[in-house]
């Protein structure tokens, strides 16, 4: 089991020190999914929401949340990020839309925390746009599919 670096030899949070480690390039893919009641589906792709674009503004927020990530996570650092990508996977049977970060930096640390507050800020984004007809959205599920570089190399989750 990997020990735990935010933490310092008292127990107390720390934000860790990076300034040794090499810089690489990093990326992780996140995902998750919003589920909603069939109407609110269709009202979406049809692009009937009253608040606009559901997809467009998700999008945006998904970027702009990835780029905060240390503003709100308080042991991340700071990150100039080279790439936010974010793209949604619509499932009509299963009244469900799935959500996918992709998030890349070459830097000396990771960056798999922007690609969670990217894909919960899209989530969040969605159900904020349509919760006028359907409150009991449920965004849930949010995990990491994939990261690369850095010294603990490739992780891909495996039976997804």
């Amino acid at each position: 089991m990997a020990e735990l670096t935010h933490f310092d030899k008292k127990g107390r949070a720390k934000m860790v020190d990076v300034s040794k480690k090499a810089e690489t390039l990093r990326e992780a893919v996140v995902r998750g999914s919003i589920f909603m009641r069939p109407e609110t589906f269709k009202q979406i792709m049809s692009g009937q929401i009253a608040k606009g674009d559901v997809f467009a503004v998700a999008k945006v927020a998904g970027v702009m949340a990835a780029k905060r990530t240390s503003e709100i996570i308080p042991m991340c650092h700071p990150l100039n990020l080279s790439h936010v990508e974010i793209n949604f996977f619509p499932f009509e049977k299963e009244g469900r839309i799935d959500i996918e970060a992709k998030v890349r930096i070459k830097a000396q640390t990771g960056v798999e925390m922007e690609g969670f507050v990217a894909v919960a800020a899209a989530g969040l984004t969605i159900y904020d746009m349509c919760k006028a007809i359907d409150r009991g959205m449920v965004i849930s599920d949010i995990h990491l599919v994939k990261k690369t570089g850095g010294r603990s190399g490739t992780y891909v989750l495996k039976n997804k």
